[in-house]
This record gives C-alpha cells, sequence and structure tokens, in this order.
C-alpha cells in the first residue's frame, strides 16, 4: 500500500502513519501543523518510504499533487473542537465538510478510488438506543462538529455510488493513548498540574462516555480495510463498556497522586451538543474478529503516564 494520510501529524494520523511504516508500507504524509506536532513525526521523518509534504486540505491543486501516486487515502485532518464549534461555525463547514470534498476530488483526478475516514459518534446526536448500531434512525443533529461530520459521511457514499469508490466510514468514540492533545483527559491534567487542589468539572459529572485506546483503534481501521465493499461501509469504533465522568475524574486523580475539590457547573451537559450518553454497538467491526485490548481505565493511565513524560505537549496548549 502506498497511503496518504491527511492529518499525518495529528494524534491518530501519526500514529497510524508509524504502524503502516513498521508493516512495510509507504506513506505520504499530509499536514499543515495548525495542530499538528513535528514531534509527532519523530519515527517517520527519516524513514525512506515516508515524504511529507505541508499543506492545507483547502488548497486543492496542492492537495491533488501530494496525492499523485498513492492508492489509499486516509482522511483525518480535521477540525475537532467539538465544544467551542458555536463560536466558530464556519470552521467545522471548511475544515471538515469542504476539506472532504477536496480530498475526494484529489482522488478522482488522479484515479485513487480507496478511502477510510475518521467519523465520529456525534453523529447520533442524543440517540434513544443504546449501545447506538450504525443503521439506528437518525435523530436531531446537536452539534456543528457532528452534523459537518455526517455532511462529509454522504459526500463519500455518493462518491462511492457515483464514481466506484471503496469507502470505510469509521465512526469513533473518543481516542486516547500516546500523543493524545485534545480531551477531557488532557484538560485534566493541565489543569491538575497548573492547581494540584480545584477541579472545574463541565457537567453534573454523570454523563456517560465510552473511550477506545489509540492503538486498538488502528488495529480496527486496518481490518476493516481489508473488507472491501462495492459501497461504504460504516463501522462504529468502541468498547464494549462506558464510564461516568466521575470514574473517569476518579481514575485520573488516583494516578497523578491528587485529590482536588471538585466544583461542577451543573447540568447533564457540559456544552452545547455533549452528548449526555455516548455508547457504541460494535457488533459489525467485532464480526470480523476485532476486540480492544485495553478497558476505558487502561487507556486512561496509558495516556496519563504519556502526558507525564510529555510535559512540553501540556505546555505547548497553555
Amino acid at each position: 500500500m502506498k497511503a496518504f494520510i491527511t492529518g499525518a501529524a495529528g494524534f491518530i494520523g501519526s500514529n497510524l502513519s508509524d504502524r503502516l511504516l513498521s508493516d512495510g508500507h509507504e506513506v505520504v504524509g499530509y499536514d499543515d501543523f495548525s495542530t499538528g506536532q513535528e514531534r509527532f513525526l519523530e519515527y517517520a521523518r527519516p524513514r525512506h518510504a515516508f515524504r511529507l509534504c505541508r499543506g492545507d486540505v483547502l488548497d486543492l491543486a496542492r492537495l491533488t499533487e501530494a496525492m499523485r501516486g498513492c492508492d489509499t487515502v486516509f482522511h483525518f485532518a480535521a477540525n475537532a473542537d467539538v465544544r467551542f464549534g458555536l463560536e466558530h461555525p464556519r470552521k467545522d463547514l471548511e475544515q471538515n465538510t469542504i476539506a472532504t470534498f477536496n480530498v475526494l476530488e484529489a482522488m478522482r483526478a488522479n484515479g485513487i478510488e480507496r478511502i477510510a475516514f475518521s467519523s465520529t459518534g456525534s453523529v447520533y446526536g442524543e440517540p434513544e438506543v443504546h449501545p447506538t448500531p450504525e443503521d439506528v434512525a437518525f435523530p436531531v443533529q446537536t452539534s456543528l462538529y457532528g452534523a459537518s461530520k455526517l455532511a462529509c459521511e454522504g459526500l463519500i457514499q455518493a462518491y462511492c455510488e457515483g464514481f466506484g469508490f471503496e469507502g470505510f466510514i469509521l465512526r469513533f468514540v473518543s481516542i486516547l493513548g500516546e500523543r493524545y492533545s485534545h480531551g477531557h483527559v488532557f484538560d485534566f491534567c493541565r489543569r491538575l498540574r497548573e492547581n494540584p487542589n480545584d477541579l472545574q468539572v463541565l457537567g453534573n459529572g454523570l454523563q456517560r462516555k465510552s473511550y477506545l485506546y489509540v492503538q486498538d483503534c488502528i488495529d480496527a481501521i486496518l481490518l476493516a480495510i481489508q473488507h472491501p465493499a462495492k459501497r461504504a461501509q460504516i463501522f462504529n469504533l468502541g468498547t464494549d463498556e462506558y464510564c461516568q465522568v466521575n470514574d473517569s475524574i476518579g481514575w485520573i486523580t488516583s494516578h497523578l497522586g491528587v485529590k482536588p475539590r471538585l466544583a461542577y457547573t451543573g447540568g447533564e451537559r457540559g456544552w452545547v451538543g455533549d452528548s449526555p450518553f455516548i455508547f457504541l454497538d460494535c457488533t459489525k467491526i467485532r464480526a470480523l474478529g476485532w476486540r480492544p485490548k485495553l478497558s476505558i481505565r487502561e487507556g486512561i493511565i496509558r495516556t496519563l503516564d504519556y502526558l507525564k513524560s510529555s510535559q512540553w505537549l501540556l505546555e505547548s496548549r497553555t
């Protein structure tokens, strides 16, 4: 495989790059480094099978040129800022939906017909069915992020139908692990580093969430793309468990050796678009033989250990 990875210097993209390179594949990484990190490419950069192209997914001409000669696209570049989406609504449209259109057009120009796309469980809004399967009736969208990702899914499905692409749409729960730099574990760890005595918690702490370790996520992605179909396939990726935010806080503070006073902002949502219960039915990907190796708690501990050894990352987001 000669893989093209958008967001190659990001959390999941850089881990995927390393995995593909270690498995003997060629990788072209594409990133504008707006959120990606140079240090995340320390393994990939020296390897002859890796080429980095700095560019914006909104630059269609550059994207098309960079993609030439590849045969599989992993589209992971996106705006993942769910919480503050209402403060910059155009960003989700541009960096998620229009960017995905550009990726598909660059693929079409280069004769590339296989794409794996990082979608999200947020497209389910606040479903009434838990665990939530891929074919559940869609509720009202509750975040601009989820809505923009759903639009991306629609574009990919249409290109699969119209141009014969193979599409693999991967609806993740929140991903944890090495190089994690966005989300509640990162935020709590950074805040407790600055002030171990007090911790503000958005919502009431009773929100129920599911998380997945990054290497387990990559295992699932690489397994899914081995099972092509004429139309786009959709896979939920998550664990068979969930935890309350309060459970996560307990694991984090215990592992860091702190006992902060907790201040809750109240309500069952931390922000507009924050689903109070995320738990995906992953029967479809399980049927292919995949099982996550780490529990949610183990994934959180791995993440904390990484962040403790990567103070530079915590400082860069202060």
